[in-house]
């Protein structure tokens, strides 16, 4: 089944205090927001969940209504990222710019709250549900569960900080990793509380005593100023059956500016998100470790000449949501970036590190959010290592030829002659990307040297250190490809890209014994420009 049309869902009002006709519009965020809808027909018809592009989209159409007096925003089961629960707040400020917008929150966390930032009329109910703890990340090592299977891991990464292997490879976190995603949370922190302590009109410490009061209730809340009242959304907004005029009055300016946009001048978008592989993108393959699409190099490279060709295109917005992988597919991506001969502004989402910072480096402008996490420069070569595996099930897998050219074999470890080869391929791809970043980023080799180790920087810290130019979102980054090619401020915006190709069933592996390497989604390559995106941040 097809999703429901966006505008039907949205739900008429009144306010609770007029007899009147409905003049309220009740918006529900849920989910996790993801940024743009796939192009592919059968991904789209399967894919239920409201894009923030879909959302920037009906906000702004709310905004030019003219019949609208107020919006009231439900937050309920809101999974989004940090970064973008903060451009979701990004959108209602603009909105709150126009028409009296309400948040009403039966789920107040850190999420909800940031997402409410730039309105002064936050609401809960006094059953609300509380949970203002402040960050923690979790992430699951798996190197003992593997070796009781008789599963072992070759990672050989450069450098220290580089932990995208390290979950397989070993049983708990090292001093290393531990280190800098104690600095992320510190810094996400730190950025929550200064916008929170903005929006509400109080100094850091009181701010910062919010993450230590243990709040259980809506009540508590208020007193505190983090909400404006406790009430429930009855006595805010009267719901009232559909209207159809008013829904289609809606619908009807969507129609017409799209007529507007395929002809006049404006800013081409191109999204890279999901694990970054060679060839088209695709599908994920189906397993949790993995999951999520992938951002084939091909079909990136064709979507920058694309925009690159057609003359209605001035300027062109890279979003990247990526934690990188394939160091190839990077470089051709990056390569094709830095040749563009129009303004290239990247955006970064909630992650663009790695292979994904590795794309964005040629870009004319970077920014991201203070939440998202970046850096990470650093490559890795690893595989599994099956022998015990194939022993204890009595597979025995057979070779003959030249060792060397089974180096990515899963039936033994790495020889010396291997792992001395291997070495060198490390270190030369890493001084390419060390020489990409210095290059795009116009910054001296040592400096890039020293941020680089495979380290990531929450976007606040990146800016201070060079690496991202200013911090902002999508929206923010459009404004500023505009300002570039010296267009109006309401240029259309479009979306260039080839899609999710299905072109057959994905090849995963040939080996039937190797159940691991199988679901390898970088064919034969076997160096990554990676960071492992399995770290859950509560």
């Amino acid at each position: 089944m097809a999703p429901v049309p966006e505008l039907i869902r949205l739900a008429l009002g009144r306010d609770s205090h007029d007899g009147g006709g409905p003049d309220w519009v009740v918006v529900d965020l849920h989910g996790s927001y993801p940024t743009h809808r796939s192009a592919a027909a059968l991904q789209t018809m399967l894919q239920r969940t409201e894009t923030f592009e879909s959302l920037a989209a009906r906000l702004e159409r709310l905004r030019e209504a003219g019949w609208v007096s107020g919006v009231l925003v439900r937050v309920t089961g809101l999974t989004a990222g940090l970064a973008t629960a903060r451009a979701i707040g990004g959108l209602l400020g603009r909105l709150a710019e126009r028409r009296r917008v309400v948040a009403y929150l039966p789920e107040v966390t850190m999420r909800s709250l940031l997402v409410t930032t730039a309105l002064t009329e936050v609401v809960a109910p006094e059953s609300a549900e509380v949970s203002v703890p402040g960050f923690a990340a979790e992430q699951v090592f798996y190197g003992s569960f593997l070796s009781r299977h008789g599963v072992t891991f070759e990672n050989l990464r450069i450098r220290e900080y580089k932990s995208a292997l390290t979950p397989f490879s070993q049983d708990r976190m090292d001093e290393y990793n531990r280190e800098q995603l104690t600095a992320y949370l510190a810094a996400a922190e730190h950025s929550w509380l200064g916008e929170m302590a903005a929006a509400r009109g109080v100094d850091a410490e009181t701010a910062r005593g919010w993450l230590d009061a243990d709040f259980t209730s809506a009540e508590q809340l208020r007193e505190a100023g983090l909400i404006s009242r406790v009430a429930y959304d009855d006595e805010l907004v009267t719901p009232v059956g559909p209207h159809w005029g008013r829904t289609l009055e809606l619908a009807r300016p969507q129609l017409s500016a799209r007529k507007l946009a395929r002809a006049a001048a404006g800013v081409a978008v191109v999204p890279v998100v999901g694990m970054i592989v060679t060839g088209r993108s695709r599908p994920g393959p189906p397993v949790p470790l993995l999951r999520g699409p992938l951002a084939g190099s091909e079909t990136v490279v064709a979507a920058l000449h694309r925009a690159q060709r057609d003359d209605r295109t001035k300027a062109i917005v890279l979003f990247v949501d990526s934690g990188g992988g394939s160091a190839l597919a990077s470089d051709l991506i990056g390569r094709a970036v830095a040749r563009c001969d129009k303004p290239v502004v990247a955006v970064m989402g909630e992650v663009a590190a790695s292979g994904g910072y590795y794309v964005l480096a040629p870009a004319d402008r970077v920014l991201a959010s203070p939440f998202t996490i970046t850096g990470s420069i650093g490559v890795v070569i690893g595989k599994p290592v099956l022998t015990q595996f194939n022993e204890r099930h009595g597979l025995n897998p057979e070779s003959v030829g030249r060792d060397r050219a089974l180096f990515a074999s899963t039936a033994r470890a790495f020889t010396e002659a291997e792992r001395e080869w291997a070495e060198k391929v490390l270190h030369e791809t890493y001084g390419r990307f060390v020489d990409r970043v210095a290059t795009g980023r116009r910054l001296p080799r040592e400096r890039v040297e020293e941020l680089a180790r495979g380290r990531i920087w929450s976007g606040r810290d990146a800016r201070e250190l060079g690496l991202v130019d200013e911090l902002g979102g999508l929206e923010d980054g459009i404004a500023t490809a505009r300002r570039l090619a010296g267009l109006g401020e309401d240029a259309p915006v479009r979306t260039v890209g080839a899609g999710l190709a299905l072109p057959g069933a994905p090849t995963f592996g040939k080996d039937a014994a190797s159940a691991l390497a199988g679901v390898w989604p970088f064919g034969q390559e076997r160096v990554l420009a990676w960071m492992d995106r399995s770290i859950t941040v509560r």
